[in-house]
């Protein structure tokens, strides 16, 4: 194929990360802020459609990009029921299970439906890559403990994929053969074993540990008697777990910075749960290290909040006898979402074509 340029698109809960790639090299990125004020407004995710893409387009009317060069849309995958790693091409089954029957409020459904609209604009077509809900999982992790409720394959894919390979490299092997804890630090934590480039299991916002805006795992007959307390709704409950939950809920901030300069300050119960949260941390990635029997090849941090030396220096201690702790800070999502469309448009992957009833296995 001749010259590949794209758009990628990344959007997280309150702000929308923008780049123009073309072959292969970044030429233009911008992180788009938007205040929890202006977030608020909109109940659902889905709301957010129409303002999220005028600052898009707003984006590339100030670098005066010529769209028309554009070869496709990169777009981070979404809400949507168990997919299978790699590409996908956005189609209008996609963005109807997006629309209607997500599989959670997470703003990063956002990409596909304002990229597909873009594309479809321009002739061109969207694609998701190493989607947050794709599925690997081995069979074992898959018993919740209750029939009637499954275990889901959730997490920051994207990104641990992407740094899993760049710690591999680092130290001379192959990202394939090797066993590694990959834990993303951000609002969420997610934390996955990752098994010859394969995630057999994950600890998810779900069943794993609280964060700045996740509650982690519940005692369940506590949660349930406070869903069926009348008190409220299944959106209100929703938020408590994913959104307003965690140091938010605590704390009232989902700031780590915020919540460390009140420890510095003095505040007991920051600390408390500060340190409540890295413990929590520390027995998912205990957990994730007995399904491989220990034998770990890395313990691979990366995220926001990995550029905290408080944060590591805590969970570094936890963990330091299961493997001593490799830092990689920040996410590489734009490059990872940039490079996984360029392998597809180049013939060296191919993108599969979204339906809603894909079987997985």
């Amino acid at each position: 194929m001749g010259d590949i340029n794209l758009l990628v698109i990344n959007p997280g809960s309150t702000s929308t990360k923008i780049a123009i790639y073309e072959n292969g090299k970044e030429l233009y990125r911008k992180n788009l802020t938007h205040s929890a004020e202006t977030i608020a407004q909109y109940p659902k995710i889905v709301d957010q459609v129409p303002f999220r893409k005028a600052e898009v387009e707003k984006f590339l009317d100030e670098i005066a990009y010529n769209m028309t060069k554009l070869t496709a849309i990169a777009c981070r995958g979404g809400s949507l029921p168990p997919i299978h790693m790699g590409a996908y091409e956005v189609n209008d089954e996609m963005i109807d299970v997006l629309t209607y029957r997500p599989s959670g409020q997470h703003a990063s459904s956002l990409a596909a439906m304002i990229g597909y609209e873009m594309a479809k604009n321009l002739g061109i077509k969207a694609y998701i890559y190493d989607g947050n809900t794709a599925d690997e999982m081995d069979d074992l992790p898959r018993i919740s403990g209750c029939p009637l409720v499954d275990k889901l394959s959730m997490g920051h894919f994207l990104n641990t994929k992407a740094v899993g390979r760049m710690y591999a490299e680092s130290i001379g092997k192959k990202y394939e053969e090797l066993t590694l804890i990959m834990v993303h630090t951000g609002g969420g934590i997610s934390i996955g074993l990752h098994k010859n480039g394969v995630i057999v299991d994950v600890c998810t916002d779900e069943d794993g540990t609280m964060s700045p805006e996740r509650s982690g795992g519940l005692p369940s007959i506590g949660m349930a008697k406070l869903c069926f307390s009348g008190k409220y709704t299944f959106d209100e409950v929703s938020a408590m777990v994913r959104g307003k939950g965690g140091l938010t809920a605590y704390l009232g901030t989902n700031d780590v910075r915020e919540v460390e300069k009140r420890i510095a300050d003095g505040d007991e119960y920051a600390e408390l749960v500060y340190n409540a949260m890295i413990y929590k941390l520390a027995k998912c990635i205990g957990g994730l290290a007995t399904a491989v029997d220990g034998e770990i090849d890395g313990i691979v941090v990366t995220g926001g909040i990995a550029h905290s030396k408080m944060f590591i220096e805590k969970l570094e201690k936890r963990v330091k006898f299961i493997h001593p702790l490799a830092v990689i800070p920040g996410e590489y999502e734009m490059e990872a979402l940039a490079a996984g469309i360029t392998r597809v448009l180049n013939g060296e992957e191919t993108a599969r074509i979204y339906k809603e009833d894909e079987k997985l296995r």
